[in-house]
């Protein structure tokens, strides 16, 4: 494809682009772009927001690209501050690689496995000696490092900021030298340390690469970024019945920004969508519909989307249950609710249970439990509902 035909299709949905005149020089060299995409393994779970970066890098790979994901093994362990307003704690090598293991796997839903080259950046920063350390911190300042927003809020509020965090952005960069990167993408909350690559690249004599970052979606909750911290996430692993209730219960405002950034939805038909919805021409729930059935079809199948949507129906349209729900057998007898939420892995643990039953999310028979002191009889078949989309069947045993 012409070099300024694929820069209009690479340059869509991205808020910063450093710069437009520098990929196009790039795109004209005839020859496949190195793209970077550095992802550390802080949490094994990828979700939607992860999405919006994947597909922009799949853009990529499939104009003929190289695409190299750089899973940070090394970088996880000291943990990214973008964002943080305290030190994040260090991950051990064993939970970064555990994390790591599922990561690069569910990107695979996205990208194409045969031409996806994966690095793990302890390979070259595992390696370095403190001499080589110095020398790479070295190629920065101190007053360029704290012109990160995070970092000046944090001193002038008088929190601690550690060397091994003004470290991070370097340890970053330096994965872009690594592997000589043509372009790295990322999050617009990941600015700051793409720019660092670019400054660092040139230290070292190579052609600072390109800098472009995609929007952060806002989660379930429509305030929030899509945070598994936040629990108001989309996961990449959710069962399809769970990835079409969540997407079904997105703000109405959320539904065309969703469709643009996670969906391969055709731009002329959004276009449409977003107009009859602005001009109150059609019911933003059937369109949030179209959204969820793309989204579920995209990780799983056509038949997968069409049997979610039917539950969704079925469960939350015509008030009925499920066909189908995990059975979970107890003895006969008294239990307290929190004690059941745990037992049938509704919750992960008896705090957060206390606190769904607190905000009103648990129905035992259908009647809402009012107290997570309350006790809950089990002595035939009962229905336990958590939230809008979990259901469990409680058999006793006798």
């Amino acid at each position: 494809m012409e070099p300024s035909n694929q820069l209009e299709i690479l340059k869509r949905n991205v808020v910063d682009f450093i710069s437009e005149e520098e990929l196009l020089e790039r795109l004209k060299e005839n020859r496949p772009l190195r793209i970077k995409l550095g992802v550390d393994p802080s949490r094994p779970d990828l979700h939607l927001g992860h999405a919006v970066v994947l597909k922009k890098l799949k853009e990529f790979q499939d104009l003929g690209h190289h695409v190299i994901l750089i899973i940070g093994d090394f970088t996880g362990m000291i943990g990214d501050p973008t964002g943080r307003n305290i030190t994040r704690p260090m991950l051990s090598e064993k939970e970064v690689r555990k994390n790591a293991e599922t990561y690069a796997k569910q990107a695979f839903k996205i990208l194409d496995e045969s031409k996806t080259e994966v690095r793990f950046n302890n390979e070259w920063l595992g390696k370095m000696k403190f001499a080589d350390v110095v020398r790479l911190a070295g190629k920065y300042t101190v007053a360029r490092m704290l012109e990160r927003d995070d970092f000046s809020k944090r001193l002038s509020e008088g929190q601690p900021i550690s060397i091994a965090e003004f470290l991070y952005p370097l340890a970053q960069a330096y994965d872009s030298v690594a592997i000589k990167a043509d372009v790295e993408l990322g999050g617009t909350d990941q600015l700051f340390n793409l720019l660092v690559g670019r400054k660092v690249q040139e230290e070292y004599g190579l052609k600072p690469q390109i800098v472009m970052t995609m929007p952060i979606i806002e989660g379930t909750d429509g305030k929030l970024k899509m945070s598994k911290s936040y629990d108001n996430y989309i996961a990449f692993t959710d069962e399809p019945n769970d990835m079409y209730g969540k997407v079904m219960s997105i703000p109405d405002e959320l539904i065309v920004k969703y469709m643009r950034l996670v969906t391969d939805i055709p731009e002329e038909e959004i276009v449409r969508y977003e107009k009859l919805i602005k001009e109150s021409k059609v019911n933003p729930r059937d369109v949030k519909m179209r959204l969820a059935r793309e989204i579920v079809k995209f990780f799983y199948n056509e038949n997968a989307a069409k049997e979610a949507e039917e539950n969704f129906i079925k469960v939350f349209r015509k008030k009925e249950l499920p066909d189908e729900m995990p059975e979970i057998k107890f003895e006969n007898g008294k239990y307290n609710i929190v004690d059941v939420l745990v037992a049938v892995k509704a919750t992960q643990s008896r705090s957060e249970a206390k606190r769904v039953v607190n905000q009103g999310g648990v129905k035992f028979d259908g009647k809402k439990v009012e107290s997570f002191k309350e006790d809950v009889t089990i002595e035939n078949e009962h229905v336990l509902r958590v939230g809008k989309r979990k259901f469990y069947k409680l058999i006793a045993k006798n």
